[in-house]
């Protein structure tokens, strides 16, 4: 029985350097300074960074699967897909990627995958956007098709931020939190209630958010998943990780870590939801749910500011202030393994 071990990661910020030809007109506009000094030699460096992780993942073997959102275009990826290659001569990994028109900045959600272990359709790769009055962020949907011929839909978020308030934008993430339940329900439509989904990404509101609990109809309940007949949910994997407790120093539980931190907070924003799909007995594809974590390795860890990411940053025309080329990204990456009957 295969396993399939599937990782998400926030890469912040991977834009392509600076005058990069193929830039589109509107993203550059967009940028403005943002770019200013991010030079080849820093956008090499930080693919570097970006490997030296991912490629840690899965025992060293790396992921079977990654998503991954704040992507400028397929162009990063694949540099990033080929430093990959070149360091791990067992993969062969490939991009599946849909332009987002939508985001201010451009950033997009696309998967890296196996292509040795897998086949994607490129007529079905789906881009759906969340619509709102202020630009938007964008949700990717691919099929993986598994060696042994089993489908599995995997969709990559990147819900829109914070800015502004926590409270003041949260209508921003119901919006998703909805966009995201009505293609569950599309896709159920379709394949049946029994196909196996994995969704993924940053989804900027944690666990107990009514964006996620309310409209995305993920839940902390296995069972209320598995009942499921006509009416889409989703088990939230990220309840394992806030298992993971220690002890603050007046003995009080606490979350050894988030996600991400935002001034000196945890946050546990980067989730992965499994559909009925995936719980079932004699599913093809079956969650392994004890498996979920973030994935913390000790060169990533940043101890000045909680248990925090050492962040990589981008210039805006001061690399020297804004860039710490020791870091990797302002999230730690989450993944779990899947297992094939």
């Amino acid at each position: 029985m295969p396993n399939h071990f599937v990782a998400f990661w926030n890469l912040e910020n991977l834009f392509a350097p600076e005058g990069f030809a193929n830039r589109e007109t509107w993203i550059a506009q967009q940028l403005a300074s943002d770019l200013n000094g991010w030079t080849q030699a820093l956008f090499d460096t930080k693919i570097d960074q970006l490997a030296s992780i991912i490629r840690q993942m899965n025992g060293a073997q790396g992921p079977d699967i990654l998503g991954v959102c704040e992507v400028e275009n397929a162009f990063v990826l694949q540099q990033l897909t080929t430093r990959l290659n070149v360091q791990n001569n067992n993969r062969n990994y490939a991009v599946a990627h849909a332009d987002s028109t939508q985001d201010r900045r451009g950033i997009d959600t696309a998967f890296v995958f196996d292509s040795s272990k897998y086949t994607v359709d490129p007529n079905k790769i789906f881009s759906h956007f969340v619509m709102r009055r202020t630009g938007t962020r964008d949700i990717t949907q691919v099929t993986l098709t598994t060696q042994g011929g089993k489908d599995l839909v995997a969709i990559c978020n990147h819900w829109p931020s914070r800015s502004g308030g926590a409270y003041e934008s949260r209508g921003y993430r119901m919006t998703a939190g909805e966009t995201l339940s009505y293609w569950h329900q599309r896709i159920w439509e379709e394949r049946g209630n029994d196909i196996p989904i994995i969704a993924m990404g940053d989804f900027n509101d944690d666990p107990f958010d009514e964006s996620l609990q309310i409209h995305a109809r993920a839940t902390r309940e296995r069972g209320d998943v598995e009942r499921a007949q006509t009416a889409v949910r989703f088990y939230n994997l990220a309840w394992r990780y806030l298992e993971q407790l220690g002890q603050d120093h007046k003995g009080k539980p606490k979350l050894l870590h988030g996600t991400l931190y935002y001034e000196g907070n945890g946050n546990v924003f980067d989730q992965l939801l499994v559909s009925k799909g995936l719980l079932i007995k004699n599913s093809p594809i079956t969650v392994i749910e004890d498996t979920a974590r973030i994935e913390i390795f000790p060169e990533m860890v940043d101890h000045r500011v909680g248990h925090g990411p050492i962040r990589f940053g981008l210039p805006s025309g001061n690399a020297a202030q804004n860039v710490n080329t020791g870091g990797f990204s302002d999230h730690f990456p989450v993944s779990v393994i899947l297992q094939e009957q």
